[in-house]
């Protein structure tokens, strides 16, 4: 079993004096539950784990009962502290008000009762948290699984990350690519459309969502303008539309359109997307009649998910390091990755065989002196030194 870094987070978290509600936040089938029930058995306060997966959603007593049931095995047992879990939370109406009554009242009547939330929607918990809980809560974010956590876990290697991503259950499916589809299909992207984004936001056009979501995540690593997804999608709207729709399937840690780095933001807002997953798993099951040997064996066809591989490490590291990831393009010239941190710049080329010839890294180079900049894949700078060193260190 993989103990991950937010292992150690957590516990550093809850073993300081209650300051506020511990939430685990991230996309499906990263291990959320997992590594609580980890850390639970590792730390010695005692606690209660309930899940409300099956409980009414309009059950407007749930919470507050077993809030009571903590609080009275305290009492009973004679604890100076006590933990409280809830998971898939966001299930019930009003949750973040019955949570905040009751987190209110154990502050006033100094209870040493410590919370932590988990659910399988970021954006239900996203809006609960902002809506009600404002000031009571930390945010601990679970990102997708690292190439060496898949390694290690199951002994993949680079290439095989590189098409088949980071999802941890989909390893057991991968000798068989047809069943490793179905699992995904099934178990990670119906439920996270169907669950974690058409009944969590308004959209006002349901197909329209499904088809961006297969649009984007076949052109991940691709720079496509609004105009041509208009062009690709039956009854599409407005670019207005789409830009909104990225912006939610964003927030699910599933696809994202990456700005144009610019000083100006009006150039920012204004730039053509280039599409980019989370996880490299969306690729490859978004692109019809893909094979891992097809992909491999095709350098201009592999090139592209390498590159969007290092976008996927890029993306999941933006939240633990605070900066923002961009790509940059002059004419015929670009980068790749641009991370930038306040006045910080990073500038990240990714030597894949897309492109035999690119001096956009020189240009961009003088134009913008990052503090460093770097060449990933290259004998320099392998794709496993890269996904397995510290990128904080360039920040």
């Amino acid at each position: 079993m993989i103990r991950r870094l937010q292992n150690d987070n957590l516990i550093s978290n809850i073993s300081e004096p209650r300051k506020a509600i511990q939430v685990v936040a991230g996309p499906r089938q990263v291990g959320k539950t997992t590594m609580v029930k980890q850390v639970l058995n590792e730390i010695t306060i005692p606690s209660l784990f309930f899940n409300a997966d099956g409980v009414a959603h309009d059950d407007n007593t749930w919470i507050a009962a077993r809030w009571e049931d903590a609080r009275a095995q305290m009492r009973f047992g004679q604890n100076h502290e006590f933990l409280l879990v809830f998971d898939e939370i966001h299930k019930i109406d009003n949750w973040s008000e019955q949570v905040k009554r009751e987190w209110d009242a154990d502050t006033f009547n100094d209870v040493n009762l410590k919370v932590i939330l988990l659910g399988s929607s970021r954006l239900l918990l996203k809006k609960g948290l902002t809506e009600s809980l404002a000031g009571r809560f930390e945010l601990l974010p679970m990102t997708h699984w690292s190439y060496r956590e898949m390694h290690e876990a199951f002994g993949w290697d680079i290439n095989q990350y590189v098409y088949f991503g980071g999802y941890p259950g989909s390893a057991a499916y991968m000798s068989n690519e047809t069943r490793w589809r179905r699992y995904m299909r099934d178990s990670i992207v119906a439920p996270a459309i169907e669950k974690d984004v058409l009944q969590t936001t308004y959209i006002y056009k349901p197909a329209l969502m499904h088809q961006l979501f297969h649009l984007g995540c076949a052109y991940s690593a691709e720079q496509l303008s609004y105009n041509k997804m208009l062009g690709q999608l039956q009854d599409a709207g407005n670019a207005t539309t789409l830009v909104n729709y990225l912006e939610v399937l964003g927030e699910s840690k599933l696809l994202i359109g990456l700005q144009k780095y610019a000083v100006d933001k009006s150039r920012k807002y204004r730039s053509i997307p280039k599409l980019q997953v989370f996880n490299n798993a969306l690729l490859t099951v978004m692109t019809d009649g893909m094979t891992y040997e097809k992909a491999y064996t095709h350098p201009t066809l592999w090139g592209r998910w390498v590159e969007s591989a290092v976008g996927c490490y890029l993306l999941d590291k933006a939240d633990e390091l605070e900066y923002k990831l961009y790509y940059w393009r002059e004419s015929n010239e670009e980068v790749d990755f641009v991370i930038a941190r306040g006045e910080s710049l990073v500038a990240i080329e990714v030597k894949s065989g897309r492109r035999q010839h690119n001096t956009g890294l020189s240009t961009f180079r003088e134009m913008y002196h990052p503090q460093y900049s770097m060449v990933v894949g290259g004998d320099a700078m392998p794709l496993e030194k890269f996904f397995t060193g510290n990128l904080s260190n360039l920040l």
